[in-house]
């Protein structure tokens, strides 16, 4: 799934602003990783973006585009998501939304939703400490893996409790 070029247009200018704020220089290495992840709705992990931005600079390495993931988002300017057992992917889009995950394939793509936006903070998870952002990840089968026959039982649009 790709961006639309509006919202990638969006993106580029914000991490231009966003450098140039921080004092950080706008290499050509940086600005091609950044819209390789910006361009993309998949939420690509590291080795992905590299595959990709290598076929149009060779001379990037992987170790590159670590560092530059890794200052963009100690500069806000990207997020994280999965957890610390999985690969970490990330997601240059930083309007408030929550992520469908495919739990058989493990396709990622955002929704949004101004209930959950809106969602309180339980008191039990602000007594670990004050919360900055929250986002529902909502896991299921995406349709694709539904068509394929991976169910692994029933589907409900109703919430799951545990």
């Amino acid at each position: 799934m790709k961006t639309s070029p509006e919202e990638v247009n969006q993106r580029m200018k914000r991490l231009q602003e966003g450098l140039r704020r921080s004092g950080v220089k706008l290499t050509h290495q940086r600005l091609e990783i950044f819209r390789e992840l910006a361009a993309s709705g998949e939420h690509p992990d590291a080795d992905v973006i590299y595959k990709s931005v290598r076929q149009r600079i060779p001379t990037v390495s992987l170790d590159t585009v670590y560092r530059t993931l890794w200052l963009l988002l100690d500069l806000g300017l990207i997020t994280t998501l999965g957890s610390s057992g999985e690969r970490t992917r990330f997601d240059a889009n930083m309007k408030s939304h929550h992520h469908f995950v495919c739990s058989a394939c493990g396709m990622t793509r955002d929704f949004y939703s101004e209930e959950l936006d809106e969602l309180n903070i339980p008191p039990s998870a602000k007594s670990f400490g004050r919360v900055q952002t929250a986002h529902v990840e909502v896991r299921g089968l995406c349709l694709d893996c539904i068509d394929k026959g991976k169910s692994k039982g029933k589907t409900s649009d109703k919430k799951e409790t545990k």
